[in-house]
């Protein structure tokens, strides 16, 4: 039998994982990659992110390669992206406006992180429509905590 709308919505195939965590100590800075961090209710710890609903930047893993294809190459490494934290096994864009816990740390998955006109400067010509669509999700923190290198992600509810 076949469940309603919402159920399906909510239903995800399996737990994601942490495969790459970075930290922006600055706007233009190199990513520092990290196997861990701490996560406040205004990001990483050591991040410049901003405080709210955009204070944590996932990217699926997945696509890495995906938008590595549009350019014509091998998948792009995550830190040229300048996301916090990818992660793999699980559709990010499929859990906006849903609590996930990610490590020990409890956030809301508020919306898509569209590609900033840097991707040309930092891919090359196309670098901002391969990102289009893959550039990852934002979110916010609702209960601090700590994400490392294999920590899961999963929906709360």
């Amino acid at each position: 039998m076949v469940s309603g709308l919402q159920d399906l919505i909510h239903a995800t195939a399996q737990t994601g994982r942490v495969e790459w965590i970075g930290l922006r100590g600055a706007r233009r800075e190199p990513m520092q990659i990290v196997d861990g961090a701490d996560i406040t209710e205004d990001g990483l710890i050591g991040d410049h992110g901003r405080p709210g609903k955009r204070a944590i930047t996932l990217i699926q893993h997945e696509h890495l390669a995906v938008i590595g294809a549009f350019l014509g190459r091998s998948p792009v490494d995550p830190r040229i992206l300048r996301r916090n934290i990818a992660v793999s096994g699980i559709n990010l864009l499929a859990l906006k406006g849903r609590a996930v816990l990610i490590g020990t740390t409890t956030m809301e998955i508020t919306g898509p992180c569209a590609p900033c006109s840097r991707m040309e400067e930092a891919l090359g010509h196309g670098g901002y429509s391969a990102v289009r669509g893959h550039g990852g999700v934002t979110a916010k923190v609702l209960a601090p905590g700590h994400v490392a290198l294999n920590s899961s992600i999963k929906p709360v509810d």
